[in-house]
């Protein structure tokens, strides 16, 4: 037919065409126009530049686009295809792209019917996007939010760690206060009770029937004595200066004033030095504390030690430094203690022994304010096979005024 025979076509007609044509081939996103069945009629270079398939492979597959759609998607975007064949449209629903190289990105896909003028069903249109770059950015503003919250989570609870600090610090001043005031009064009787005593005692014979008594008399006094001067340490300031002393010898002397009481109770105690390294000019063992305050608070977990003990037990103590702490461990081989108690262990005159002459619940609190005072801290470690053990850090060197 020549060309003066052809049937006249509409104004434009053929401009319009290629013009649609061009701009559906070179749309950057991945573009196919499927039949009411859901066949695949036409497909843009896109599809290339995704996927790595080219357009003629992808008009040949029988279930396209399943085989460019990462295993766990498959489902999902089958179901996108009943919903578009269907009549059905939808926008923006993710899915992972498999590439043909073996990688997979992310990608959306939105779609849409398609009618004719007298609005007969001709299929539906299929637009995919590459939205890798977006779903980072959310993966990135998901951690973001994730750390913020982890960051407010340890920020509420150093927050309700150092409210709880607080009302221990001020209910510490308070039955501190409380006490040393107790101890004062109690101290001046007590001093002319004892006055009195010792002229007593010293008027009677060794040989007097009720001398045993006397010896009782003697380490009560003596009992009254040293709670009155723990309730004292609960408040008083201490004025020691920090000396240079070796730990061995202060563990050692502790050692030497438990054995009686150690004995009594048929428990061994024992000290081993661990990991011990040398510091400017300290030896491998030694450091610049208080050393009374030092001793005064192992003499209290250690007699705490021996006291939860069995008979035949051991108490072992543990010296390790390193270049800027002190540690000391205290293991007993008692029954342990439950999480309730160990919450409460170093609480002031908490204790779990009801024993008339087992004192007042002061030890372990006066040794965690002494430790805090140096700048230390004193736990226990309650999670083992037998037994517990209470550590005490410090600092290798501590200055009073810092």
């Amino acid at each position: 037919m020549t060309p003066e025979h052809q049937p006249e076509q509409p104004p434009g007609y053929q401009i319009d065409s290629y013009v649609f044509r061009a701009i559906a081939d070179c749309t950057y996103d991945w573009e196919g126009w499927h039949a009411p069945d859901g066949r695949l009629l036409w497909v843009n270079e896109a599809v290339k530049r995704i996927t790595g398939y080219q357009p003629n492979e992808c008009l040949n597959m029988a279930d396209y686009p399943l085989p460019m759609v990462a295993a766990a998607d498959r489902e999902r975007i089958a179901e996108v295809l009943r919903d578009a064949r269907s009549g059905g449209s939808g926008n923006d629903v993710e899915f992972q792209v498999a590439h043909r190289d073996g990688s997979t990105c992310w990608a959306a896909v939105s779609w849409q019917p398609m009618y004719d003028g007298k609005k007969r069903h001709q299929g539906f249109r299929a637009s995919v996007r590459d939205v890798t770059e977006r779903h980072r950015l959310r993966e990135e503003l998901r951690l973001y939010n994730q750390h913020l919250e982890q960051l407010v989570q340890e920020r509420t609870a150093r927050i309700a760690q150092l409210e709880e600090q607080r009302l221990r610090m001020e209910k510490l001043a308070a039955l501190g206060q409380m006490a040393a005031g107790v101890a004062h009064e109690v101290n001046n009787p007590l001093a002319g009770i004892r006055n009195a005593f010792a002229l007593f005692r010293s008027n009677l014979s060794a040989d007097d029937e009720n001398y045993e008594l006397l010896e009782l008399i003697d380490s009560e006094i003596e009992r009254i004595s040293s709670i009155t001067h723990q309730m004292y340490q609960l408040y008083r300031p201490s004025l020691q200066q920090p000396v240079r002393f070796d730990l061995r010898r202060a563990v050692e002397n502790v050692i030497v004033l438990l054995e009686p009481v150690a004995a009594k109770s048929s428990v061994r105690l024992s000290s081993h030095s661990g990991h011990c390294v040398p510091h400017e000019e300290l030896a491998a063992a030694e450091a610049v504390l208080r050393e009374d305050e030092f001793r005064q608070i192992l003499l209290n977990i250690v007699r705490n030690a021996i006291q939860a003990s069995p008979p035949s037990g051991e108490v072992r103590i543990d010296i390790s430094t390193s270049a800027d702490q002190v540690t000391v461990a205290v293991s007993d081989q008692g029954q342990g203690v439950s999480d309730e108690v160990a919450a409460r262990m170093f609480d002031p005159f908490f204790s779990t022994r009801t024993g008339t002459r087992q004192g007042m619940g002061l030890g372990l609190s006066v040794s965690r304010s002494l430790a805090e005072a140096m700048g230390g801290i004193i736990a226990i470690d309650h999670e083992q096979a037998a037994g517990a053990c209470i550590r005490l850090t410090l600092p290798r060197r501590f200055r009073s005024h810092e």
